[in-house]
């Protein structure tokens, strides 16, 4: 029976970033999930929406979205019967599995022979997204004898042994070069290879973090047992649980590939704010990423920032 799906790189390069663990809902919940982002940082706002696999078009609904005053209470969900291509299942190449794709507002029809990078439609934004966060597809994997609709329950995803994730140490430090509404961007770390490697914060120890610090409940570390993230992420749980830090300042506690973040707030300049947001990309844009709603910062200013103890 197949009990997992490992993406090799093929598939995970042809997006600008991805994401196992930064968002709030069940349906990530182990690194069940992957958000996969076909724009940069600069050009998020992107309805650009290439299949992440080979397939056949099996269904595609309309379905219910939380409220929110700047987004529609309804979302699509595409269901594909998947080929080989970019997929390993159970350690081999295999088909059997079925990708749900949501956040496409579907140009497709059922019985549709798509190639992966083939456009499944136009991107859009639900009441599923924060208001910080750019588009992108969110891809589960489930067996064909599973329930299709549920939101939880997909596959535990890992990342091929072919794929190449560098973690980046950073000291907390950076200027502000971009800001919206709700976030603010710094230009450190800096991606030192742009457009043939993915990159991410690196975690004391090894591997790079991956999750909302700490606004969502729970995040991961992605590409543990080698520097560079040959290996594949081991998905097993730990015997107990193991602390995880960056820059020396603690973060939470791992249970295999899983963070459950402490009691711990984000700060810049030692004005509190909502946290940090971790994420894999390749593109040469790439740096820290603040949620700060109602935090005054601008363009040019030279920040530090902090994890500490809430209270």
């Amino acid at each position: 029976m197949i009990d997992r799906v490992t993406l090799e790189a093929a598939l995970l390069e042809r997006y600008a970033r991805f994401s196992l663990y930064n968002s709030p809902y069940p349906a990530h919940d182990g690194g069940r999930a992957i958000d996969l982002y076909p724009g940069t940082r600069r050009d998020g706002r992107t309805t650009a929406a290439p299949s992440p696999v080979s397939g056949t078009v099996l269904d595609t609904r309309t379905v219910r979205a939380p409220p929110k005053p700047y987004a529609p209470e309804h979302d699509h969900l595409i269901l594909l019967d998947c080929e080989t291509e970019g997929l390993e299942t159970d350690g081999g190449r295999s088909g059997g599995v079925i990708a749900r794709v949501l956040h496409v507002d579907p140009a497709v029809e059922p019985g549709d022979r798509i190639d992966a990078g083939d456009t499944l439609g136009r991107l859009v934004r639900a009441g599923f997204f924060a208001p910080w966060v750019d588009n992108h597809l969110h891809v589960g994997f489930r067996r064909p004898d599973q329930h299709l609709e549920r939101a939880s329950g997909s596959l535990p995803i890992g990342l091929g042994a072919d794929f190449d994730l560098r973690p980046l140490e950073w000291g907390g430090r950076g200027t502000v070069v971009e800001t919206g509404d709700t976030y603010a961007v710094l230009d450190r770390p800096a991606h030192p290879d742009p457009g043939r490697t993915f990159v991410g914060i690196a975690a004391d120890g090894g591997g790079v973090l991956d999750g909302g610090i700490p606004h969502y409940e729970a995040g991961g570390v992605l590409g543990l047992g080698a520097s560079v993230g040959l290996e594949p992420d081991p998905l097993d749980g730990a015997s107990s649980p193991t602390t995880v830090s960056q820059n020396g300042n603690h973060l939470g506690y791992r249970t295999g590939r899983t963070i459950a973040w402490d009691d711990i707030e984000v700060t810049v300049d030692g004005t509190a704010i909502t946290g940090l947001s971790c994420f894999c990309a390749q593109d040469g844009e790439f740096g820290a990423k603040l949620i700060c709603p109602g935090v005054d910062l601008s363009v040019g200013d030279s920040v530090r920032v902090r994890v500490r103890p809430r209270g």
